[in-house]
């Protein structure tokens, strides 16, 4: 379980960032005090555009970063206190994940798996076992930097799944790939589900969260102004689809000023 209690995340910008933003405060506030959970079993989306903190709360979460001000628990442990723990029950995938392009597939879960501290047999399966779901194995022994980015995004998945964690946490698991490759993800990550696993996503793509999402956080601008499942964020909205209900929440965020425009 994923316990998200006022979690706010605010970064110092240096001169340079101050003028690419075009703001005069050296302040930034990704993330304003936000609280959800998400529970095993289930699919559980951060819906919104670009900048609106999602990966900065999914980073959080993995312990990549340090809330400024509240609470994140994983399965009951802190993500400050008991890093070390969460970091064990957790999968994390970002499109920043950089892998040595002069290895090889083969290598590389070999590699990661030891890190992991996987016995060399568990290795083994786990990577017959994700290699032949992705279709990796044709590629086991070519160099990482001559696969195609569908297979190295496909790769990159196995690698980050590869200790087979309770919580698998997926930031934008569909960006940039072809219909094909994104398809099966989107697959996987429902029979990862139909594991009993939790699995948290951000994305900016209404069409994969109405597809994928058991529940919802759609945030804009730091916050959250909507969370549960679709039918509710319909019915609050009164709205006919997804798309119709960001804008009409959209429309009232920027009402209130907090929407940038």
């Amino acid at each position: 379980m994923i316990q998200v209690y006022n979690f706010t995340k605010i970064y110092k910008l240096s001169k340079k960032q101050m003028a690419k933003q075009k703001t005069k405060s050296n302040i930034k506030k990704a993330v304003d005090n936000i609280s959800f959970s998400a529970k095993k079993g289930e699919i559980f989306g951060l819906l919104g555009p670009n900048g609106a903190g999602k990966t900065t709360t999914l980073r959080s979460i993995a312990t990549l970063l340090k809330a400024t001000d509240g609470t994140i628990l994983v399965n009951g442990y802190d993500v400050v206190k008991d890093s070390t723990k969460v970091r064990r029950s957790i999968g994390f995938l970002t499109n920043e994940l950089k892998m040595d392009t002069h290895f090889t597939p083969g290598y590389t879960m070999a590699f990661f798996g030891s890190l992991h501290g996987l016995s060399r047999d568990k290795i083994e399966r786990r990577t017959e076992e994700l290699f032949s779901l992705f279709g990796i194995h044709a590629f086991a022994d070519k160099k990482i930097g001559d696969l195609s980015t569908g297979m190295k995004q496909k790769l990159s998945i196995a690698v980050s799944l590869v200790h087979d964690p309770e919580v698998v946490i997926f930031d934008e698991p569909t960006n940039g790939l072809d219909i094909i490759t994104a398809r099966t993800v989107t697959d996987y990550l429902r029979a990862l589900k139909e594991q009993g696993k939790l699995v948290i996503v951000s994305t900016h793509i209404m069409a994969v969260a109405s597809r994928l999402c058991d529940k919802l956080a759609i945030m804009i601008n730091g916050r959250i102004v909507a969370e549960g499942t679709i039918d509710k964020i319909l019915k609050d909205t009164k709205t006919a689809d997804l798309e119709d209900a960001f804008f009409e929440l959209y429309k009232e965020t920027a009402k209130g000023g907090n929407a940038d425009v």
